[in-house]
């Protein structure tokens, strides 16, 4: 998939740790792929650290996307990085993908952010409102100066759907949780996105009412796995191919060592750009992009292994 460069044309500093960038064709010709509410895209940033960011403007805006970006403290040089972006430089973004996408079959929708997770989230919202549908966006964050964009959220047409809870100590997010899934029903559909334990509360809660496959999450972290059971798998190719994959090497990772061409990008089971075709065999799925029905057929190869002796992949 080839990049296309962007340029900054502004930058906003949303709290001390989160800032906004705007970004336009480097031509400054119009977008000529068009994206759907929830999607992330690559970015390479200015120490050539590639990291996946979700877009959060509005998805009909024919020139421009947007992209927040935390510092974090223990940054491995690529938040720390594109915090030192001005206005004017340059970056190579990477197409749009989605893993998180608004369900059409849904008479209400709920989006529930924690922290940064607002980013797919207000995307989102956007669609939502430009199409008419019936939507509230729960905010939580531990105070009104640390949520990106809300500022935005009390003046954007939507604001009187925004329902903030700023400042809820964590122990007492459960009880909000029950507040908002008396409201619901099993016809609803649930977007969350946040820290993992965060998320894991707003399934939990909201799952138990509209069902635990109509509960959509959006992970920024891997997830933590024990490889120390790890043992030599085989993975074949449905072209005949065959490779032996050895404990603590992942599949991608033999496969690009034979000269196969897979496509990857976060190779931490996030991003979901490696993810192929599962023909025979049974996964041992340690992805955090997969929904459940997902890997009834599919797996990421960047960590996943399998629990079978073999297994038989289709490539994407």
């Amino acid at each position: 998939m080839t990049n296309a460069v962007f340029r900054v044309v502004e930058i906003t500093e949303e709290t001390p740790e989160i800032r906004t960038l705007r970004l336009v064709r480097q031509d400054d010709e119009p977008l000529r792929v068009r994206y759907r509410a929830g999607a992330h895209v690559d970015v390479l940033g200015p120490t050539g650290v590639l990291r996946q960011y979700s877009l959060c403007g509005a998805p009909d805006d024919p020139n421009s996307i947007l992209i927040a970006v935390k510092r974090e403290p223990d940054s491995r040089g690529g938040s720390a990085a594109m915090h030192q972006v001005s206005v004017g430089d340059e970056l190579e973004i990477g197409a749009p993908r989605n893993l998180l996408g608004v369900a059409a079959e849904a008479d209400r929708h709920v989006l529930v952010a924690g922290g940064i997770g607002i980013t797919p989230l207000l995307s989102m919202a956007y669609e939502l409102f430009a199409r008419g549908g019936e939507f509230e966006l729960h905010y939580f964050a531990r105070s009104r100066e640390q949520a990106a964009f809300a500022d935005l959220l009390e003046r954007v047409g939507f604001a009187d759907r925004v329902r903030p809870h700023f400042g809820v100590p964590r122990d007492e997010h459960p009880g909000v949780l029950r507040t908002i899934a008396a409201r619901l029903t099993s016809a609803t559909r649930v977007y969350t996105c946040g820290p993992d334990g965060f998320m894991g509360q707003v399934a939990a809660v909201l799952g138990e009412v509209v069902g635990a496959d109509r509960v959509h999450v959006e992970h920024f972290e891997a997830a933590d796995v024990d490889t120390s059971g790890d043992r030599p798998i085989t993975v074949a190719l449905d072209t005949g191919e065959e490779f032996e994959v050895p404990a603590g090497k992942s599949i991608l990772a033999v496969l690009e060592d034979n000269g196969v061409e897979v496509f990857k990008s976060c190779q931490e089971g996030i991003c979901g750009s490696c993810v192929s075709g599962v023909l025979d065999g049974v996964p041992d799925h340690r992805d955090n992009c997969l929904t459940a029905a997902d890997r009834e057929s599919q797996m990421a190869l960047c960590v996943s292994r399998a629990f079978s002796e073999r297994l038989v992949i289709e490539l994407y």
